[in-house]
């Protein structure tokens, strides 16, 4: 990325939240607020979620195809007060992806897209492999690989050859990203398996209830095998200053007591990379590398400030690993791709209007969509309503275009809402206004009509 790329001058710093967790086809817990950190200072701006093991029967899967799964609705149930909203999900069979954003970093998350990869029960029936999403964040190119690997103590080759094909094989419909470690920054995280070798089980134990993880290091079979393998060396992890995460009694803090015996091990993983700097070649032109506008040799800059696990949670045989990421990176745009905004009073006794401009040429589609979202929205397609844009052809740049918004889709209640302009080419929201208030109806008031009996439903 050429520094005269970036339209901003200083650096700014987002806040990551990770986590990773094997959650063994359990439901999800009532509080998920240890899990989140919610009130965590400075305040997140990126929540990005890996489950595996969700539960994947197959009336279960089917099910999940249609509405969103129990997980995902309880993360958007907590997050959404809180002015996150889904930027999108994958799923394959037991591994979920879920990524979420503060509203105001919504439109400058762009270029979505997701895939999967089978490897498990020769590829057919994905209980085990890898989903990921990428997209660019200010113009800068993510991606998030959730992986779920062969278990057991002896397959340590496998998981290592498993990884490497997953990063080999998966690809997206993006000319300059078209596989995975193409992007700047890159997190593979989830149920890698890896295990801890060689000593016995009276060994480890004593060694995590005396507080000394540090003894077991040397044996994890991760760590041994970055020492061989070249594209693992590229990846990054903290210290492995928890407690090994696997495997535990359920509903309890006590490693395996069954008839198995499973040795502890930190199966669950979060790394991420950052895209080696290519050295300029003699054909470059050195005009556009040597700039006056104080661009540094690191476009983005990563820092781990936590890497842990969670011991509240005892659904499952894993405990969840949390990691905090500070981002900084200088924004290579931070102007909205479409300009939307609410005209005038609005109410559901009357016709609305809405104004759209396009401020930045993007290739707009015929199939996009202006929806308006009530403030706390869940995701894109949690809106109250929606208008296609102009049917007839393709605005141009900066050109004024108005809708009008049919009353009887307003509504009634009024209350704090928010328009956005939809994408089907970016699969994301490119455009929001502010935050406007619709009034009350007067029909609403006549009828005397509240939250608790609208549609004379009483609940």
């Amino acid at each position: 990325m050429s520094a005269g790329k970036f339209r901003s001058v200083g650096k700014d710093k987002c806040r990551l939240h990770m986590v990773t967790w094997n959650v063994a086809t359990a439901e999800p817990p009532e509080d998920v607020t240890s899990l989140l950190q919610l009130d965590v200072q400075p305040p997140t701006d990126l929540y990005v979620i890996g489950l595996q093991e969700v539960n994947s029967t197959p009336v279960r899967f089917i099910s999940d195809l249609v509405v969103d799964d129990s997980w995902s609705h309880m993360f958007m149930d907590t997050l959404a007060p809180r002015g996150f909203i889904k930027v999108t999900s994958v799923r394959m069979q037991g591994l979920l992806l879920l990524v979420f954003a503060k509203q105001i970093h919504l439109p400058f998350i762009r270029n979505i897209q997701t895939t999967y990869t089978r490897t498990g029960i020769f590829g057919y029936w994905g209980n085990k492999g890898g989903v990921s999403m990428r997209f660019s964040f200010y113009g800068h190119t993510l991606c998030f690989l959730n992986c779920h690997l062969s278990a057991h103590m002896n397959y340590a080759l496998e998981r290592v050859d498993e990884f490497e094909h997953i990063l080999e094989t998966q690809d997206f419909d993006i000319s300059d990203t078209p596989h995975v470690l193409d992007h700047e920054v890159v997190f593979c995280f989830g149920d890698l398996n890896f295990r801890i070798a060689d000593h016995g089980l009276h060994f480890l134990r004593s060694s995590i209830n005396s507080g000394r993880v540090n003894l077991l290091w040397g044996k994890d079979q991760l760590t041994m095998m970055k020492q061989k393998e070249a594209f693992l060396q590229e990846f990054e992890e903290g210290p492995l200053n928890f407690k090994p995460t696997y495997k535990f009694d359920r509903n309890s803090n006590t490693y395996d007591t069954s008839g198995k015996k499973r040795k502890p091990a930190w199966t669950d993983r979060i790394l991420w990379r950052i895209k080696p700097q290519t050295p300029p070649s003699e054909d470059d032109d050195k005009a556009v590398i040597s700039t006056d506008d104080g661009q540094d040799e690191f476009p983005i800059l990563v820092t781990q400030d936590k890497y842990d696990s969670d011991m509240n949670y005892g659904i499952s045989d894993h405990k969840p690993v949390i990691a905090t990421f500070s981002v900084e990176l200088r924004k290579c745009f931070d102007t909205l791709v479409v300009h939307v905004s609410p005209v005038g009073v609005w109410s559901a006794d009357q016709d609305a209007l809405l104004n759209y401009t396009v401020q930045e040429d993007f290739m707009s589609s015929t199939w996009d969509w202006i929806g308006l979202y009530k403030v706390g929205f869940k995701s894109a397609c949690d809106y109250e309503t929606f208008v296609w844009v102009r049917e007839k052809e393709l605005p141009e740049t900066n050109e004024l275009i108005q809708i009008s918004v049919e009353k009887d889709d307003i509504p009634l209640l009024g209350g704090q809402y928010v328009l956005g302009y939809y994408s089907t080419n970016m699969q994301s929201i490119i455009g929001l206004s502010s935050n406007f208030q619709i009034l009350e109806s007067k029909r609403a008031v006549m009828e005397g009509l509240v939250p608790e009996n609208m549609n004379g439903l009483n609940k």
